[in-house]
Order: C-alpha cells, then sequence, then structure tokens
C-alpha cells in the first residue's frame, strides 16, 4: 500500500491582520466614499452612495475605474459627455481625488467602539498585530498618525501602493506576514469589513472574518446606525451576514469587539489540524 503524508499545523494563530476604514477606525467607512462622490460630481456626473461603495476595498484608482464600469454611472457619463469614461478621465479624478482625501481623513479618524479593547485582548493572546489598506502611502502614514494618538498603532502595515496589486490579491497580507515574520499562513487571521478584504485574505490563505456592522456593507455611522428601527438594522444586518458568508468568510461578526472570542474557536479548530 501506498501512503503519502502530510504535514499539519497544530499551533495557536500567531497574527492578525486588520483593515482600517470600517473595521478599526471610521464607523461606516465614510472617509474615501464622500470624496469619490466628490470627484464625480467634478465631472458634471453625480454618483449615489451605492455606486461610491461598490467597490470598496480595492486600490482608490481601481475604486474610481471600477465605478466608472457600473452602467448606471456609464449611462450617466454619455449623457454628460457624448462619451463613456476613459482611462485618461480615471487618471483625472483620481488625482484630484488624492489631495480631497488627505483633506479629510482626519475627521474620520476616530476608532470604532472596541478597537482598544479588542487589540489588547489580541496582544494579550500572544499575537502580532498587521494592516492592510486600500489607501495610498501618504494617507496611511496620516491615518497611522491619527490612530496612534487614539491608543491604536499596528506592528506592521501594508498599503495598496506598496505592492504589484491590492485587493482582492494577496500581497498585502503576504508582506505582512513577511514583515511580521509570521509562517505558515493559516497561523494567520485577516478582519475585513469588505468583500475584496475577504477575499484577500482566502487569496492568502488565511483565515478571514468578516465585520458586518460598522463598515462598508451598511455604510453607516454609529449614531445612524443607533437611530435605525430594529427591524430595518436586523435586515441589513442580515443582508451583510449573507454577503460576507457567500464570499468565503469563515467567520462574520457585527464588530472588531467580537473578534476574541472567534480566535478562540479557530485556535481550537487549529489544535484539531483544520485548516482555512
Amino acid at each position: 500500500m501506498n501512503f503519502v503524508f502530510q504535514r499539519s499545523y497544530r499551533g495557536p494563530l500567531q497574527a492578525i491582520i486588520l483593515d482600517w476604514a470600517g473595521t478599526t477606525l471610521d464607523y461606516g467607512c465614510y472617509a474615501p466614499a464622500v470624496v469619490f462622490i466628490a470627484v464625480y460630481k467634478e465631472q458634471g456626473v453625480p454618483i449615489t452612495i451605492e455606486e461610491a461603495r461598490a467597490p470598496m476595498g480595492a486600490h482608490k484608482k481601481v475604486h474610481i475605474r471600477k465605478i466608472s464600469q457600473q452602467p448606471s454611472v456609464r449611462q450617466r457619463w454619455h449623457e454628460v459627455h457624448g462619451r463613456y469614461p476613459s482611462e485618461e478621465d480615471v487618471e483625472t479624478m483620481f488625482a484630484s481625488f488624492i489631495p480631497q482625501q488627505m483633506a479629510v481623513l482626519a475627521d474620520y479618524a476616530d476608532l470604532i467602539p472596541g478597537t482598544v479593547e479588542a487589540v489588547q485582548a489580541f496582544r494579550d493572546m500572544g499575537l502580532k498585530i498587521g494592516s492592510t489598506t486600500g489607501y495610498m502611502t501618504d494617507m496611511t502614514n496620516l491615518i497611522k498618525e491619527e490612530a496612534a494618538r487614539r491608543g491604536y498603532a499596528p506592528d506592521y502595515s501594508v498599503c495598496a501602493q506598496e505592492v504589484p496589486a491590492g485587493r482582492p490579491e494577496p500581497w498585502m497580507c503576504v508582506m505582512n506576514a513577511m514583515g511580521l515574520r509570521v509562517y505558515p499562513f493559516e497561523a494567520c487571521v485577516k478582519v475585513d469589513d469588505t468583500l475584496p478584504g475577504i477575499d484577500e485574505g482566502l487569496n492568502a490563505g488565511m483565515w478571514t472574518i468578516g465585520l458586518a456592522k460598522t463598515g462598508n456593507e451598511i455604510g453607516l455611522n454609529e449614531a445612524e446606525i443607533n437611530a435605525l428601527d430594529p427591524a430595518d438594522l436586523q435586515s441589513r444586518l442580515d443582508r451583510a451576514y449573507e454577503r460576507m458568508a457567500k464570499a468565503g468568510a469563515h467567520y462574520v461578526v457585527d464588530g472588531i469587539w467580537d473578534v476574541p472570542a472567534v480566535l478562540e474557536d479557530i485556535n481550537k479548530r487549529l489544535a484539531r489540524g483544520e485548516r482555512p
């Protein structure tokens, strides 16, 4: 009889890689959305908040391009300009996006409630803390400074500008693992509030946790969430949970405050020899 033996990691999680907007700060992921709306308005083409949010999590230039590819936006653009949006238009809007985003980032840099406590729980578990974002380098540096003032500083951070391609490709997660010197990848967990961010973690071979309440899927800040009719909120949460589960997230929870309990379950699964 022929047998093939395969190594099986049975140790605990070693690192957690967190998204920024909608995961650790900027409840509702507003900072990028409002600027995407503004740069399209400059071109005489209004877009809805839903259209602005649809590609959230991608490199910001890719995000602008994906908005321009939505049929509803293309039609409106054609009505205004007599042609469909081009790559030159994308470059023009991206050039306008950068200074406008830098100007408002600090206004949306408050930490999501529970972030400081969750991060302390991660550290108490012995985890290294990485981060990924679709923001550019200067934007990332700004939000890191703002977050540090509020009590949160990851051990390592990678932005979309530093890798060959951003989400959903896995390179920001891979670069985090390298920078943190953590392996195998099943010893890492990626936490994100966007579908491309979930894909990013899955494509890196990591455990993934989706955050349904605080980020782009619902797209409302804490005060707006609290003002919703309970039935309306539950309906929105159900939709977010379903979309993230269908995207392949191993777990979906409301917010970062729920993550420590999930990590305990993942550690049990790892001890049994399970892999993501």
